[in-house]
């Protein structure tokens, strides 16, 4: 047998390769950046074209990294930014529009037209989640209604529809010259299009947003043993290895962290935070603000749920920082300038950029810094930062456990703000439970290798990467419970003056 598996990453700031082993082990790793494109405020775009160049780079030089050719490789695993949509030319390859980005706004008068149409409710029942600008079908309609020749196409069968993924996916496999049009139950339960108890493409869901079926994916497992063809588009895959995992990125964390029993729960902390919790085989609907959504279904198994808390700005807050505002050079500055302060100074930042997520769902709300005095620093707006991407996750983790009636005891943490002590020592301070770091941090492509690697053999059942999971870091709550509800009460005041800033009616 072939000694490793391959992970594609493509995520909201990057696209990276991974190579792990039988241990769960990376072996090794090339990561790059794409453009985020930003031509009004609220759009939010990149470049497909960029981003499919950037896949055949990486995989390259991650194989090149560690001398390998594709016959030491079991299988492919791809993982992927969610809701973020591709509309392009079967024929010619062509993207007729830039990708809209999952956290692109442009489509809330359509969301907003939906809800008060009444429509809102066939979409919470049957997909799963509220019409909101986070999911895919709004931005499919924008591109059909706005982009010259686009919805003829469609209607003709020459224009498809895809999520990242997909899109990849496709132009592995031979793109123009054969290449397969599909997708997993994750990301497809993301789109507002999928009925989340037959999964399966809904013609009522798709009549709402005036969308031609023949655009869209095959829907296929996350981890399938017959696989969704193989790579003829990369030269050291070549056309010899499967393509037989595919989740979107927060449902492959799921994977990554072994949270594969009902009750067990993790947050990846990226450019957004996403708190997701297993429900097993029953679809939990919610009524506090989360989404129920597909977490991950393997081979011919029935499918298994999760409710899902998804905050748009987090880690992307301190991007801004830097950005922005150029209080900081680079990420890893801010638990060094955040120390030099012992609170906030009063100061509370609620970075509603793109609007709030989870649980609050309103489009119409912006960010805010408020609290401010003469008193205060660039360091008390770093640590507030921080603060914010604790606060939002404590939301979420409230709402989680009045739905599923599960009080969390510990939370399983991932992704790149982890590298930041103090800002999840403040994570477990603001819930009072206790926070656990694995060995292997990068658990979105750990979770897509192991859906490939179950498609083949490569792993023979779940209870082996359990063997793989290590604990590298743990962090126990350290103040009282009269401060941590002093902290989450001027949280709540100042989410409240975000609200009603922008007019979506």
């Amino acid at each position: 047998m072939a000694d490793f598996i391959a992970a594609i990453d493509q995520g909201t700031t990057s696209t990276r390769c991974m190579l792990f082993d039988h241990s769960g082990s990376e072996v090794a790793k090339y990561q790059l950046e794409h453009e985020q494109l930003m031509p009004r405020p609220g759009w939010v775009e990149h470049n497909p074209v960029e981003i499919w160049e950037r896949t055949k780079t990486v995989v390259q030089s991650a194989m090149n990294a560690r001398g390998i050719s594709s016959s030491d490789l079991a299988a492919v695993g791809l993982t992927n930014q969610r809701e973020t949509t591709v509309v392009w030319n079967r024929r010619t390859g062509r993207p007729y529009f830039n990708a809209i980005v999952w956290r692109d706004t442009r489509t809330d008068r359509i969301a907003s037209a939906l809800e008060r149409e009444g429509a809102g409710d066939i979409i919470r029942r049957k997909a799963g989640i509220p019409p909101a600008t986070y999911f895919s079908a709004g931005k499919i309609r924008w591109i059909l209604d706005s982009v010259p020749q686009a919805r003829a196409d469609a209607e003709a069968g020459d224009a498809i529809f895809g999520t990242t993924d997909s899109w990849l996916l496709w132009n592995l496999t031979g793109g123009p010259r054969g290449g397969v049009h599909i997708t997993d139950v994750t990301n497809a339960s993301r789109t507002m299009l999928m009925n989340i108890e037959t999964l399966q493409w809904d013609d009522e869901l798709l009549g709402l947003f005036d969308i031609p079926r023949q655009m869209l994916p095959e829907i296929r497992p996350s981890s399938d043993p017959h696989g969704y063809g193989e790579t003829l588009q990369l030269g050291p895959f070549g056309g010899e290895v499967p393509i037989t995992g595919d989740l979107g990125d927060q449902h492959a964390a799921m994977v990554g962290q072994v949270c594969l029993s009902a009750g067990e729960a993790k947050n990846t902390y990226g450019t957004g935070n996403f708190l997701l919790m297993n429900t097993g085989t029953e679809l939990i609907r919610s009524s506090n603000g989360l989404l129920s959504t597909v977490c991950y279904q393997f081979g011919e198994a029935p499918p298994v749920y999760a409710l899902e808390g998804s905050i748009a700005v987090t880690g992307s807050a301190v991007q801004w920082l830097r950005d922005q505002l150029k209080i900081i050079g680079g990420a890893a500055e801010t638990e060094a300038l955040a120390r030099t302060v012992s609170d906030s100074g009063g100061v509370y930042f609620v970075p509603a950029f793109s609007g709030l997520f989870a649980p609050y769902w309103r489009s119409d709300a912006r960010g805010a810094i408020v609290g401010l005095s003469r008193f205060n620093t660039s360091a008390h707006i770093t640590r507030a930062t921080l603060e914010a991407i604790c606060y939002q996750s404590r939301d979420v983790v409230d709402a989680m456990e009045r739905d599923s009636g599960v009080h969390l005891e510990v939370l399983k943490v991932d992704g790149g703000v982890t590298a930041n002590k103090l800002c999840m020592q403040i994570q477990a301070d603001t819930l009072g439970v206790e926070v656990s770091k694995p060995v292997v941090a990068e658990t979105t492509a750990l979770g897509a290798a192991y859906a490939a690697g179950l498609g083949v053999g490569f792993w023979s059942s779940t209870d082996e990467l359990r063997q793989n999971w290590h604990e590298a870091e743990r962090w126990t709550p350290q103040i009282s419970q009269a401060q941590r509800d002093e902290g989450y009460a001027g949280w709540k005041k100042a989410v409240e003056r975000t609200l009603d800033w922008v007019d979506v009616s």
